[in-house]
């Protein structure tokens, strides 16, 4: 074993031992931070995210997603030069929320109707908090009198940065080989479709296996809340923006309107659980990972930039 895996390893034995440590001290505490996971899995994410999985799904193995777009793909066709599935996935995922553009780019991709480049671009900026979530969770929290200008940042900055990764320069693009195309791949069959019955049930069993994971990265990632509580004299202000890194609804919960531009800044990259549900939507296809998080990271640093400029106007 290499010197760099035996640190890798290492350090995160380390970790687990910490934990596992923690949970034995704080056994309550432990209870606490999984329970709120699953509860905010099971009130926020399941009734919302479910339904639109199994829809998804049904359209996508029925091959209905084409039809789906046909009035609004000229438009984003000549804003992005997005195929029709492109253009799906640029409409679903800002509807829908995260991570369903995840979701939606790695079901499009393995059933073949996006090529990888499309793919790898399409990730990039329509895996976002979604409206509904942003108007009924983040804006009454955060006490937002007018939401217009954060709702235009919020999805302004990804639906302009799709155009400078799909029609300007794949410059940005980091990691897929090459420049963004929304060409099939060369030698691929033509897509299948299946009948209803059988795409709803496989969309049903889908949609419950991804929905499930959800919930189990909730839970994981609440649960590392505990790993400063030994630590007495850690700032408040820390401990709230740390909760917002690891899992951004209850970092939002547990902050309140203290952190409100921070917040706001912080909801395009969506926190560590964000970029792991990410993963897991599409960790059945070659699809990378690292072009996601840097992309998310632009568009986190430019969304700070923008209420940098609104803060001092």
């Amino acid at each position: 074993m290499k010197k760099k895996d035996v640190l890798y390893h290492g350090l995160f034995t380390a970790l687990a031992i910490y934990l596992i440590f923690l949970m034995l001290k704080f056994p309550a505490l432990a209870l606490e931070y999984a329970s709120t996971g699953l509860q905010l899995w099971f009130v926020k994410m399941v009734p919302t995210l479910l339904p639109f999985m199994i829809l998804s799904g049904i359209m996508i193995r029925m091959n209905l997603t084409e039809n789906f777009v046909r009035l609004l793909h000229p438009f984003l066709h000549a804003v992005y030069g997005t195929s029709r599935n492109g253009s799906y996935t640029i409409v679903m995922g800002f509807l829908c929320g995260f991570p369903m553009g995840a979701r939606i780019v790695g079901e499009l991709y393995g059933e073949k109707k996006l090529s990888h480049e499309e793919s790898v671009c399409l990730l990039s900026f329509c895996n976002n908090i979604g409206p509904i979530y942003f108007l009924s969770y983040v804006v009454p929290t955060l006490g937002i009198a007018s939401p217009f200008l954060p709702f235009v940042i919020m999805y302004g900055i990804p639906l302009l940065y799709g155009v400078l990764l799909l029609r300007i320069q794949p410059l940005f693009h980091i990691g897929s080989g090459g420049k963004c195309s929304s060409r099939y791949v060369a030698g691929r069959p033509a897509p299948q479709s299946c009948s209803l019955l059988s795409a709803i049930d496989s969309s049903v069993l889908s949609g419950l296996v991804g929905i499930a994971k959800l919930g189990g990265y909730m839970v994981f990632f609440n649960l590392l809340n505990i790993a400063f509580q030994p630590f007495h004299r850690v700032t408040p202000v820390l401990l709230k923006v740390y909760r917002c890194l690891l899992e951004i609804t209850s970092g939002i919960d547990y902050s309140g309107q203290s952190l409100y531009y921070a917040i706001l800044i912080l909801l395009p990259f969506g926190g560590f659980s964000c970029i792991a549900q990410t993963y897991s939507m599409i960790r059945q296809t070659d699809l990378p990972i690292r072009p996601y998080i840097f992309h998310k990271t632009v568009q986190t640093a430019l969304t700070a930039v923008c209420y940098l400029i609104v803060y001092f106007h």
